[in-house]
């Protein structure tokens, strides 16, 4: 298939793109800088110049492929993140490469994230949907208006990342928590710390998204989860260990001081399960654990 694909110079976008390369599909990726621009052609795929700001572009980027990988978000985090606006803006790129599919049954798939099911401690499943009211309902939204097009003609799945998509290069929520332990000279928890976040290796993530392009059933929600639920606790003292700094307990008070706008994140108790996506694409992660990423040192160096 001839493949476009947002956000591919991020994080999980790279690894897809080269996983969809390995298979043969080829690859357009969308690209709003220079460096951007090398990046895709030093991997063999295509550019196409532009951004989420864009929908027109993107409308016609999708009108040009056989299948859709809408991976980009805006993550900004030089200051107070603004995750309304980017959601809206991530809402105007569904809705516009979504018209340009329609009728078409050609496979889109959106990145969402399984932290919008945020179900009180209890593991969420690919057939559960956001709660109204809550943090993760914003986002949810846009999954939703994503699965409607399975009404419109369009093939579309939902892929729901784990909070933490771990592996060599990770500028994610893992990598600010060690930053913020090195600032503040101990590794946090909050409460008991056993709250507990899914988890997912990057590659494994990479190779869920290109089997939900190939075969992947019309209004698909999937789940990117490696492991159903790490204690966060587990997670502070590893990163404690590896520091050689302590390890404390902090009050929900305490939070937001300490992990500023992370402190939302690092009290949610989110565990999700896998067991559906599994049997719907045959999909097994075979990546190392996030414990294990996190022991193998490169998080550190």
């Amino acid at each position: 298939m001839r493949v476009f694909v947002t956000g591919a110079t991020g994080f999980i976008g790279s690894a897809v793109v080269r996983e969809l390369l390995d298979a043969g599909h080829q690859v357009t990726g969308l690209a709003r800088s220079d460096t951007s621009a090398a990046a895709l052609t030093a991997a063999g795929a295509e550019v196409r110049r532009g951004d989420l700001a864009d929908p027109a572009g993107l409308a016609e980027g999708a009108a040009a492929a056989d299948a859709v990988a809408h991976l980009a978000f805006i993550h900004d985090f030089s200051g107070e993140f603004d995750f309304a606006a980017a959601c809206a803006a991530d809402l105007r790129a569904i809705e516009a490469i979504g018209a340009a599919l329609e009728g078409s049954d050609k496979p889109f798939v959106v990145s969402s994230g399984t932290a919008l099911l945020q179900g009180g401690g209890r593991v969420g499943t690919e057939e559960d949907t956001s709660v109204p009211g809550t943090f993760g309902a914003v986002r949810g939204r846009n999954e939703d208006a994503a699965i409607a097009l399975a009404d419109r003609g369009v093939r579309s799945a939902s892929v729901r990342f784990a909070p933490t998509v771990h592996g060599r290069g990770d500028r994610g929520f893992v990598h600010m928590l060690i930053g913020i332990a090195r600032e503040k000279g101990f590794a946090a928890y909050v409460g008991d710390g056993t709250n507990r976040w899914p988890a997912v290796h990057r590659a494994d993530a990479a190779r869920l998204v290109r089997l939900a392009l190939e075969d992947a059933p019309a209004g698909t929600r999937l789940h990117a989860v490696g492991e159903e639920g790490i204690p966060f606790r587990d997670i502070a003292k590893t990163i404690g260990a590896r520091l050689n700094l302590p390890v404390r307990s902090i009050t929900p008070e305490e939070a937001p001081p300490h992990f500023g706008w992370l402190a939302h994140v690092t009290t949610l108790d989110t565990p999700a399960s896998n067991t559906l996506t599994r049997k719907w694409l045959t999909w097994e992660p075979t990546g190392p654990g996030l414990i294990e990423d996190l022991e193998e040192g490169h998080y550190f160096d």
